[in-house]
């Protein structure tokens, strides 16, 4: 069974697991994911620091668990 993404998933974790997760991330307008600081932040810091509201950050999460 695959392990449940949620906000305080670690995006380094995220995209060793998640083959799609790149494209869903940059399709969001998280470019900097090939930053080395990024890869230690949550999807929520991440999310937060680009701006994004609780409600995109949601969505977002919901989208990578599909």
């Amino acid at each position: 069974m695959k392990k449940k993404i949620t906000k305080k998933t670690r995006l380094g974790d995220l995209l060793k697991t998640n083959e799609k997760a790149a494209e869903i991330l940059f399709e969001s307008g998280m470019s900097c994911i090939g930053c080395s600081m990024a890869t230690e932040e949550t999807i929520e810091q991440g999310c937060l620091a680009h701006g994004m509201k609780k409600k995109e950050i949601d969505k977002l999460v919901e989208k990578l668990n599909k």
